[in-house]
């Protein structure tokens, strides 16, 4: 199993919770690129993420993906859907090699009559992520597309960035991990390819970031925290 994410659903759950879980479930394996769920589809299970990084998405009217989020390994998926009986609301697909535990709805359901602590962790990780809505919501509002671009670098620096060492020995640079296409960063921040393209040659221009091809480097993260306020 990868490293946890701190405060994701799995990784507060105790060790008893954790072993009772997994024998109501199975694990399975996706590549990248393959779907987990597919919005409007009936709640059939739900996920663990054990290892490996997904994108939940729903696809626009007028064509392409809306990027919802990006979960990582911890993460609890499709559990509304499970608790309400309703369709699924938004698609999750692979964004690299995962590990999931597959949960029936109706096991996962007698797990949270089992456990009823879990239902209080579900509702604490459920808030986070409305705040966080909330919060992207606000910045359209707020930024043009390339403050919401430094913003969505911010967090994917903070969430999946190791140190990266420029061969001058100032140690601050961090190399995200997780490799999204401009295509996704544009569904994430709510802008065309050519305004996400437009945003990183900005960043660039100013040395607080570095691409390449499947490379993000961030030469500058105070700076683009910064920016992105």
């Amino acid at each position: 199993m990868s490293a946890l994410e701190p405060g994701s659903f799995f990784a507060e759950l105790t060790q008893a919770e954790r072993a009772d879980l997994e024998s109501r479930g199975r694990v399975r394996d996706f590549a990248r690129g393959d779907t987990l769920f597919t919005e409007g589809e009936a709640p059939g299970w739900v996920a663990v993420l054990l290892r490996g990084r997904v994108k939940a998405f729903s696809y626009r009217e007028q064509g392409g993906e809306a990027l919802l989020a990006v979960r990582g390994p911890g993460a609890l998926l499709g559990e509304v859907a499970a608790i309400d009986g309703q369709p699924r609301s938004a698609s999750v697909a692979a964004l690299e090699p995962v590990r999931a535990l597959a949960v029936p709805a109706d096991e996962f359901m007698a797990f949270l009559q089992a456990h009823g602590r879990v239902s209080i962790i579900i509702m604490r990780v459920l808030c986070q992520r409305w705040r966080d809505a909330d919060r992207k919501r606000a910045e359209f509002g707020m930024f043009d597309a390339t403050g919401r671009v430094a913003q969505r670098l911010v967090e994917l620096a903070e969430r999946f960035g190791v140190p990266y060492r420029t061969g001058e020995g100032d140690g601050q640079s961090v190399r995200i991990t997780l490799n999204l296409s401009q295509e996704e960063l544009a569904g994430w921040v709510g802008a065309s390819r050519e305004a996400v393209s437009k945003a990183l040659r900005t960043l660039r221009a100013h040395g607080w970031i570095e691409t390449g091809r499947r490379r993000l480097i961030v030469h500058d993260l105070q700076a683009l925290r910064r920016h992105a306020r």
